[in-house]
């Protein structure tokens, strides 16, 4: 790096992962975070261990959210699921834990169809075994009673204000819903297919699942995580924010996740979307994230992804966590970099001059790759550049703010591991103040 600075704590460089290919020839001993899909994360104060539970129903386990461990199979759906659905498939686990038990919501399902069910199952650790305890919701592919929506990817949230807890589902079809549970059971508090929350135009393919609700205290909002496109080649992550859980749910512009006027895929808040650096490996299709707030209230987005692949070929999903920061107005930004130990710190502004590298999280039609630009930050006059554009930055507290013409783009500022370039860097996530969210990460 051409300016360092020693009082900087950059994070380590992370454990290697066994190559995918090894995936398609054998089975390797330690595949690391290959094949994990659907992630939902968890931070049990009991143990102090931070888990991954997963579509097959597996988990891992961690101390540190970089070191991760496979448990093997923690849960099976109930005879009643498997009679409905005719699959013994459990897909994307999400856990809560009320008093001392732990619940866990998991689908039971086949690919493309609605025939479809969530069940609960219920366990005194967060390591299970879990034991079913019901079903919660039942969607049908009757051609002469098809539900509209499809029960998969449950999510549990907890009202603030109430303490009623609710289950946030859904795919495609239908949308995405919530529906009221009983907060004894665990299991529905009320008939139907609850309250839609969002959705997408038939023309594209009703493409939204992977619903994942959390609370922010400090700006007061519900944020509504979801994921468009398809997991095969143009996932992406967007969010919408609340006042309530039953929405209803805008993005940036202050249009609702419900508005099926959408002709250019730009309804909903972009947070990740497919990248690439100008080294390293492009990754398409991140999606179905989950969020943790932390005990010492940082915030994760945890997701699978996959390395760039549009041939149609399978293509293994690997796991990816990043840091979340907050933006001024309450909107999420993810790292530019892969979670590593990141440590808070105070970064000197000396050490921001260099050559960077810049990717816009644009929402595009189709969802495509997003691609490095250069860009440059300078000293003298305080100058910024990036490809022909010619600006002027301020810096503070961490926070560089950006100004172009009429542009002004605000960022935190972070050390993180380069994992393209193997390297400790310095690294910009923020967001244009047209709500474009962008990366920048220091390169020389």
């Amino acid at each position: 790096m051409s300016a360092d600075n020693n009082s900087i704590q950059y994070p380590k460089e992370p454990p290697k992962e066994i190559a995918k290919k090894e995936l398609f020839e054998k089975r390797p001993k330690d595949p690391g975070l290959w094949n994990i899909h659907d992630p939902a994360i968890y931070h049990d104060e009991t143990s102090g261990n931070y888990y991954i539970y997963r579509t097959r129903g597996a988990a891992h386990r961690s101390k540190d959210m970089i070191h991760w461990e496979r448990m093997g199979k923690i849960v099976t759906p109930p005879k009643e699921a498997t009679d409905w659905t005719g699959s013994d498939d459990v897909w994307a686990p999400d856990i809560v834990k009320v008093g001392n038990e732990y619940r866990l919501y998991c689908s039971n399902s086949s690919w493309g169809v609605r025939q479809s069910c969530i069940f609960l199952a219920v366990a005194d650790s967060a390591e299970g075994p879990f034991e079913p305890r019901g079903i919660v919701l039942k969607t049908t592919e009757d051609k002469e009673n098809s539900s509209e929506t499809n029960a998969i990817d449950a999510n549990i949230i907890t009202d603030v204000a109430t303490g009623e807890m609710y289950m946030i589902y859904g795919s495609f079809w239908g949308g995405v819903r919530a529906i009221k549970l009983d907060t004894e059971t665990g299991l529905a508090a009320e008939e139907g297919l609850g309250t839609c929350l969002a959705r997408r135009p038939v023309w594209t393919s009703g493409a939204i699942e992977g619903p994942y609700m959390v609370y922010n205290p400090d700006t007061e909002y519900y944020y509504l995580f979801v994921s468009y496109g398809s997991l095969k080649s143009d996932y992406n992550i967007r969010v919408g924010r609340s006042k309530s859980i039953l929405g209803p749910f805008v993005d940036f512009n202050g249009r609702e996740l419900t508005d099926m006027t959408d002709e250019d895929n730009s309804v909903g808040q972009m947070v990740f979307c497919g990248y690439n650096w100008n080294d390293g490996t492009a990754y398409m299709g991140p999606g179905h994230n989950s969020v943790l707030h932390d005990t010492d209230d940082r915030w994760y987005l945890v997701c699978h992804i996959r390395e760039k692949n549009f041939t149609g070929t399978p293509e293994p999903s690997t796991m990816q966590i990043r840091r979340i920061y907050w933006t001024r107005e309450g909107w999420p930004v993810v790292s530019p970099e892969p979670y590593s130990g990141e440590v808070e710190q105070e970064i000197s502004k000396e050490v921001l001059e260099g050559r960077y590298e810049r990717i816009n999280l644009i929402s595009a039609l189709p969802q495509g790759i997003q691609t490095a630009v250069p860009m440059k930050i300078e000293h003298e006059n305080d100058y910024y550049e990036c490809c022909s554009i010619q600006g002027t930055w301020h810096y503070e507290n961490n926070t560089i703010t950006i100004s172009y013409g009429p542009n002004e783009d605000i960022a935190h500022v972070t050390a993180v591991w380069d994992h393209e370039k193997n390297q400790p860097t310095i690294a910009m996530c923020g967001m244009s103040k047209k709500g474009i969210p962008f990366w920048a990460k220091k390169v020389e």
